[in-house]
């Protein structure tokens, strides 16, 4: 894939993109491999609109260093796995399709510990999933208005101006997180009872995850995330879910819960305490 990447991504998903058979290969991707999986993406959502094609229809496995914008726009029906890291603004105005990463099966890194996705990571997406075994760099999901996400630690700003979706972060978060957001849920798992320093209380209210609907939806992000990964992490969670589950923080904005109250189906849970 040296040169026009795209162009040979579209050549090899005609049968999925006009018949919807399924399809599935692998690629070396690097650096100067820039928005791959854009232009295959901008072809599906003419074709299909939104609704694009059935989940995993097209599975694209790379290994590498992707360049920037990895997986922008990537449309309902494509999944995109990578070993290795990738640059800025992966899954930019995700559009539902499903993005995956993962370190390197023999590299010592410690994903848990490592940033294997730069910053401004799902900058406006829409809907979709991502899987991340690693760490994020700053502005993590910043005007995220539908996607689903698990990561294993953020830096700075993250969450900022969100107005839907879900993230699930599995580790440490940066300084202003939530700032700016009114909308969608976060989980953050704060073993080290440090998250009370970290975000931005002008917009959001910190709780404890009791109800079981949010349970559900917790471990079941969770879950995904451990069969996509194989995360230690995740693992550990599930393993001890009981415990894990009173270390996890639920960021609820303000204005989202005004709307929930206005149509009476709000209950309010408990606030998260810190010793």
């Amino acid at each position: 894939l040296e040169k026009s990447t795209d162009v040979k991504l579209i050549e090899l998903c005609k049968k999925a993109i006009y018949k919807k058979n399924p399809v599935r290969f692998s690629s070396l991707i690097n650096n100067s491999n820039r928005a791959v999986g854009t232009m295959l993406s901008s072809i599906i959502a003419k074709k299909y609109g939104l609704k694009g094609l059935p989940s995993d229809t097209i599975q694209i496995d790379f290994e590498g260093s992707a360049g920037q914008s990895f997986g922008a726009f990537l449309s309902k029906g494509i999944t995109l796995r990578l070993e290795g890291d990738a640059n800025d603004y992966v899954g930019k105005g995700l559009s539902g399709g499903k993005i995956i990463i993962t370190t390197q099966e023999d590299d010592r890194l410690v994903p848990e510990k490592n940033i294997i996705v730069g910053n401004v990571v799902l900058y406006g997406a829409i809907k979709g999933e991502m899987y991340i075994n690693g760490k994020a760099g700053e502005r993590f999901a910043v005007r995220n208005s539908g996607a689903k996400v698990v990561v294993e630690g953020i830096g700075d700003h993250g969450c900022e101006y969100m107005t839907g979706g879900r993230v699930v972060i599995l580790g440490e978060v940066g300084r202003n997180f939530a700032a700016g957001m009114s909308g969608g849920l976060a989980y953050v798992w704060d073993k080290n009872k440090r998250f009370i320093k970290k975000h931005n209380n002008e917009m959001v209210n910190l709780y404890t995850v009791n109800s079981k609907k949010h349970e559900q939806e917790l471990k079941s992000l969770i879950e995904k995330h451990f069969e996509y990964t194989n995360s230690k992490v995740a693992k550990g969670i599930l393993a001890n879910w009981k415990k894990s589950l009173t270390q996890f923080v639920k960021v609820f904005p303000k204005d989202y819960q005004r709307v929930l109250k206005k149509d009476s189906i709000f209950e309010q849970p408990p606030v998260y305490e810190y010793d």
